[in-house]
C-alpha cells in the first residue's frame, strides 16, 4: 500500500534546523529555540524541572488550571512557592507582581500563563514582563494558547522561558511544541544538579548535543509528521502574515462577546472586562439553572462539528467555551455557535433572540474589517 504520508525520506537536520528558525522569527526572538518532541506539556515541564529546585522561590501566578499544575510540578521539585490566584473571571495586574515581589524580595522565579483557553481570560505579560524584569527573577511563560492569536514577544518583554504549542491559534499539530530559551536560563539549569538529563524531559541534553554541537546531527529520530505539519502552518502564517491572523481571532472573540450578550436568556460572558478576555476563546457562564454541560451537548447533537465544549472539571456545570482558534477563527464559525446555543437554549425556556445575536456578532466583524 502507498500512501503519501509513509515511506517519506528522513527528515534533514538543515530541515529541522530550519523550521527551528522560523519558530524564532514568528515569536520575534534571539534567543535559543528548541523543538520538542511531543505535546506542549512536554517543555513546560521540562522547563520548570530544569531550572527550578532546592532553594527556587518561586511565584507562581494562577489564573486558571494550568496555573495550578505549575505549582504542583514547582513544589514536587523542591522548590517554596508562593501562589498568586487570582479569580478566574479576570486577569492578574501587574501591580498585583509588585505587590507579591515586595512582600518577597528572595522569589527569583515567576511563572504565568498568557492566555487560559480553558477558562478564557489573558494576562498583560509586557507590564508583567517590566515588573519581573526589574525585580530580576527569571520568567516562565506558557504561551501556548496565545501564540498566533495574540502578540508573543520574549526578547521584548524579558521572558526567559517561552513554550509554545501549535495545535491552538496557529492551527497545527499538537504532538510538536518549543521552548525559547535565554542565556539566564541555561546558566541556571547548568547550576541546577537536579535538571533532567538523558531524559525526555531534558532541555540540556538538547542544547549539548544539538545547538551547541551545530544543529548537523539530531540528536535522535525527529517526528517526522509533526514537524512537516509544523512547517506547513508556519508557511500559512507567514504568507497571510501575522498580524492578519492575529485580527481574525480577535475579530472572533469580539464577535462571540457581543452575540452571547445580544442572545439573552441570561448567557453572558464568564470573563467579565473585554480587556482580560482571551482571543483564542470565549468563555461564557451558563444562565442560572441551566447546566452547561447539557447545554452543549444539546448543541453538538445539533451540529456536531462546532468548537464547543463545556468547562473542565468543577467548571463544567457553569462555563461554556467557544473555541474560537485556527482554523475557527472565523465569523462563520462564532455564527453556528451562536445560533446552535440559542436553540439549545431555547428547549430549556429562556426567551432567547437568535436573529439579534447574528446580528450584533456580524455587525462587530463587519466594524473591524
Amino acid at each position: 500500500m502507498t500512501h503519501p504520508l509513509l515511506d517519506l525520506p528522513p527528515l534533514s537536520a538543515a530541515r529541522f534546523a530550519s523550521i527551528e528558525d522560523r519558530v524564532a522569527r514568528l515569536l520575534g526572538t534571539g534567543q535559543d529555540v528548541v523543538i520538542t518532541q511531543g505535546e506542549a506539556l512536554l517543555p513546560l515541564e521540562g522547563a520548570i524541572r530544569s531550572t527550578a529546585g532546592p532553594g527556587t522561590t518561586a511565584l507562581n501566578v494562577v489564573t486558571g488550571p494550568y496555573g495550578q499544575t505549575f505549582g504542583n510540578w514547582l513544589r514536587d521539585c523542591g522548590a517554596r512557592v508562593i501562589d498568586l490566584a487570582v479569580p478566574f473571571h479576570t486577569a492578574v495586574t501587574a501591580e498585583q507582581i509588585q505587590e507579591a515581589l515586595t512582600r518577597h524580595p528572595e522569589i527569583d522565579f515567576v511563572s504565568l500563563v498568557h492566555a487560559e483557553a480553558a477558562t478564557g481570560n489573558t494576562n498583560p505579560v509586557a507590564e508583567i514582563g517590566e515588573v519581573v524584569r526589574r525585580h530580576g527573577a527569571l520568567f516562565y511563560l506558557d504561551a501556548v494558547a496565545s501564540v498566533a492569536a495574540e502578540p508573543v514577544l520574549p526578547d521584548a518583554w524579558g521572558v526567559d522561558l517561552c513554550v509554545i504549542g501549535a495545535q491552538k491559534a496557529m492551527g497545527g499539530p499538537a504532538g510538536v511544541s518549543a521552548v525559547s530559551v535565554s542565556g539566564r536560563a541555561w546558566a541556571r539549569m547548568a547550576a541546577n544538579p537536579g535538571a533532567p538529563r538523558r531524559s525526555y524531559l531534558s532541555l540540556l541534553d538538547w542544547k549539548e548535543r544539538w545547538t551547541d554541537a551545530g544543529r548537523t546531527v539530531l540528536p535522535h529520530a525527529p517526528a517526522q509528521l509533526e514537524m512537516l505539519a509544523l512547517e506547513a502552518c508556519l508557511e500559512r502564517i507567514e504568507a497571510a502574515g501575522l498580524p492578519v491572523v492575529m485580527e481574525r481571532h480577535a475579530a472572533a472573540a469580539a464577535a462571540a462577546r457581543a452575540g452571547a450578550r445580544a442572545l439573552g436568556g441570561g448567557l453572558e460572558p464568564y470573563v467579565h472586562r473585554a480587556a482580560a478576555a482571551a482571543p483564542v476563546a470565549t468563555t461564557l457562564r451558563a444562565p442560572s439553572g441551566v447546566d452547561a454541560s447539557e447545554l452543549v451537548a444539546r448543541a453538538l447533537r445539533a451540529d456536531p462539528g462546532l468548537p464547543l465544549a463545556a468547562g473542565g472539571g468543577a467548571l463544567a456545570s457553569e462555563m461554556i467555551r467557544v473555541n474560537h482558534y485556527g482554523a475557527d477563527a472565523s465569523p462563520e464559525a462564532v455564527r453556528r455557535c451562536l445560533a446552535a446555543l440559542g436553540a439549545a437554549l431555547a428547549e430549556e425556556g429562556p426567551a432567547v433572540d437568535v436573529d439579534a445575536a447574528l446580528r450584533a456578532a456580524a455587525a462587530v466583524a463587519a466594524a473591524r474589517r
